[in-house]
């Protein structure tokens, strides 16, 4: 058992100041992989019921006709970050890519910064109800400070400085913001869809997932989609699973190699590989 938290207490001798780089990055790839794609996949997902995000995303219609790589582009520009960091050729390129995309839509800075909040409080708090083990005050120090970083190279201003500031953005956002908005409700159900054709979520029966998915789901984001908010003792049963998977994962041994991309089943649309600039959507050349 000791040294299942190896790495946990090597983080601990790291500075999240000057490391939260590779702190994220061992807390991604070696500590919580799966709960971390979880996390962020269901982060944006309720930005869709912001009206503002959901119905842009429905009027460009990439998140609709073209569910599959557009998912895989948000996963890939994300990773080369991650990676590579903000710092190198491919993390430069990303950023690049992802500000082509925001500004030639003129999202207001109050959605971004909102979006940026939902990647930096949802892992947080989906490991936290999950996890095989609870973040520690560096992991999270060092999660707000890379993307903090994130923020600022993507020039969202007022950016928050804290974890508690940025959950009471979320919150306060989304108790003003959320609303039903058809087009949100048709990114929604297009994601669901697609989410019921990845791994474990394909073994099961569709309505299986759709229940699944809606018991996840905070109460008040259901409502925002108007989608059927699943018995107590159901949203208990899933929401009891997903704790069990966390104590099972505890009693494993520690990850020796890191989850990657590569690693992704869920990842199609570039079986020949890719190049990070062609990623994403070019609004200015339609």
């Amino acid at each position: 058992m000791t040294r299942r938290y190896a790495r946990r207490d090597a983080i601990q001798a790291m500075d999240p100041g000057t490391q939260s780089e590779q702190i994220v990055r061992l807390v991604a790839t070696y500590e919580f992989p799966w709960d971390v794609q979880q996390a962020l996949s269901f982060a944006l997902f309720r930005t869709y019921a912001v009206p503002s995000i959901g119905g842009l995303l429905a009027r460009t219609a990439e998140l609709t006709d073209h569910t599959q790589k557009r998912h895989d582009d948000t996963v890939l520009i994300l990773d080369a970050v991650l990676t590579h960091g903000l710092g190198s050729e491919e993390g430069r390129t990303a950023v690049r890519r992802m500000n082509h995309m925001h500004r030639a839509y003129g999202i207001p800075n109050e959605d971004m910064r909102y979006v940026l909040a939902t990647f930096v409080v949802t892992p947080v708090r989906w490991i936290t109800a999950y996890g095989w083990r609870g973040l520690t005050d560096i992991e999270l120090e060092a999660h707000v400070t890379y993307y903090r970083a994130l923020g600022r190279h993507l020039g969202i201003r007022d950016v928050p400085e804290t974890y508690a500031e940025f959950a009471e953005l979320l919150d306060s956002y989304e108790a003003t913001c959320f609303a039903y908005d058809a087009g949100g409700r048709a990114v929604a159900d297009a994601t669901l869809r697609l989410l019921r054709t990845f791994p474990p979520y394909r073994l099961l029966p569709a309505p299986v997932v759709r229940v699944f998915a809606f018991s996840i789901l905070d109460e008040h984001v259901c409502r925002a989609f108007r989608y059927p908010r699943p018995p107590r003792p159901v949203v208990a049963l899933c929401r009891g699973l997903l704790r069990l998977r966390g104590r099972v994962v505890r009693l494993l041994p520690p990850r020796r190699r890191p989850v990657t991309v590569s690693d992704l089943s869920s990842l199609r649309t570039y079986p020949n590989g890719y190049r990070v600039e062609d990623l994403g959507t070019f609004p200015s050349r339609t």
